[in-house]
């Protein structure tokens, strides 16, 4: 390992000393901002429920505050040296989670760890773990041209393949979709050979293609059989070219060819959502007075997660929506400032995967609530509802900020 990045002693105390304590403000302030934000409109999502969920959420985000504070405090390189075990446990609790009677089903899939006082949604850690493995592979290996590259390229697939494969079959494909960007974003960081992109680009492509494909042929099948896309979900899959669900494709079939799809059945919640976002005009009906959520047009089990940018924009309309943005954009650049600041690979790799993740995770959410992209359910960082979702962030931002606190201490 090269000695400036290899830990020194005191950092296996846990918390690194230091004279002089450095502290970005922008992010934590930001961030705060978009905890209140979406505590408030999980409040308004769920008013005309018996849920408290916001108070859940509180403590979570107060939690995370913690976790945030407490990984801040160690020194970043600490993780050169511990990433394969954090990396290893988290591809433990996968196979746990894929155990039957251990791991629990909702909605269909088998995504959580029942912990009694906490469901565990192992995924969510888990793209930390990818993230940090990935920085680490990077500054060990050499990086340049493809051929010199192999070997490290190699190393990636491995790291990366094996839990997004283990996540992919619970099923839960919007947390496996997000880590590619990461891993090339940091690839590219890395000045891998832009002949890797292009050939990347075309496996791409390729994808997409075979994706295409294979919903044009369920398509045929459903209307050749008069089936339902609704009702008769799963015909398809034992003749399907992919390892898809039905409902899965529903989604893609929903965005790309709507006239095929029930307006009522799968394509009801990307409706609604285009609902509520258009009525809220440029300020909005006002906080607590949308209706689509309210009155269950939006659905309620996904209007104070996937949906609440739609619940945002229906009672604060243009200007609330730009406001949240906004926010995620300070938070963003902020991340680009802090990459640039390091000065090591290290922490400019992990500062440049977690503003990746986050603005993928931001596209996304707001993408598929006003019909730019298929509904994937990837929620909105610190405004969705959802334990394991806010304490991944908390820590994946609290690793940025120990980049920025840590970046002059080299030993």
């Amino acid at each position: 390992m090269p000695a400036s990045y290899r830990p020194s002693p005191e950092l296996f105390g846990v918390f690194k000393t230091t004279t002089r304590v450095r502290c970005d403000w922008i992010t934590p302030l930001a961030l705060l901002a978009l905890g209140a934000i979406g505590v408030a409109f999980i409040y308004s999502a769920q008013l005309a429920t018996a849920q408290n969920n916001w108070t859940t959420q509180l403590v979570w985000l107060a939690a995370g505050a913690l976790l945030y504070g407490a990984v801040s405090l160690i020194d970043y390189r600490l993780w050169l040296s511990i990433s394969h075990w954090f990396y290893f446990g988290c591809i433990l609790t996968l196979l746990l989670v894929l155990t039957p009677g251990i791991g629990t089903e909702r909605y269909g899939a088998q995504r959580w760890l029942d912990l009694g006082f906490f469901a565990l949604q192992p995924s969510e850690p888990t793209k930390a773990a990818v993230l940090l493995m990935t920085a680490g592979i990077l500054v060990r290996s050499k990086v340049g041209t493809l051929a010199r590259s192999l070997g490290t390229l190699g190393k990636l697939a491995l790291a990366a393949g094996l839990p997004i494969f283990l996540i992919l079959l619970q099923p839960d494909i919007k947390s496996a979709i997000v880590l590619p960007p990461v891993i090339f974003s940091m690839l590219y960081v890395s000045k891998l050979s832009t002949r890797f992109f292009a050939v990347a680009l075309g496996a791409f492509l390729i994808l997409v293609s075979l994706v295409s494909l294979d919903c044009y042929r369920y398509v045929k099948f459903m209307e050749v059989n008069n089936f339902s896309f609704s009702a008769d979900k799963g015909k398809f899959e034992p003749h399907a070219l992919l390892p898809l669900h039905d409902y899965q494709r529903n989604r893609i079939i929903s965005f790309a060819m709507p006239d095929k799809i029930d307006p009522n059945g799968v394509g009801w919640n990307q409706r609604q959502s285009l609902i509520s976002v258009g009525s809220g005009g440029l300020t909005g009906k006002g906080w607590t007075q949308g209706t689509q959520a309210q009155l269950g047009y939006l659905p309620r089990a996904v209007a104070h997660n996937d949906f609440i940018a739609s619940v945002i924009a229906e009672e604060k309309g243009f200007l609330g929506s730009v406001t949240v943005l906004g926010l995620f954009g300070i938070v963003m650049f902020n991340g680009i400032r802090i990459a640039g600041l390091s000065r090591d690979r290290f922490g400019t790799l992990i500062a440049i995967g977690v503003t990746v993740l986050f603005a993928v995770h931001v596209f996304v959410n707001i993408a598929m609530t006003i019909g730019l992209v298929p509904i994937t359910g990837i929620p909105l960082p610190f405004i969705s509802y959802g334990g394991s979702f806010v304490l991944s962030c908390c820590l994946l931002q609290g690793l940025v900020q120990s980049v920025y606190r840590f970046r002059k201490d080299f030993t």
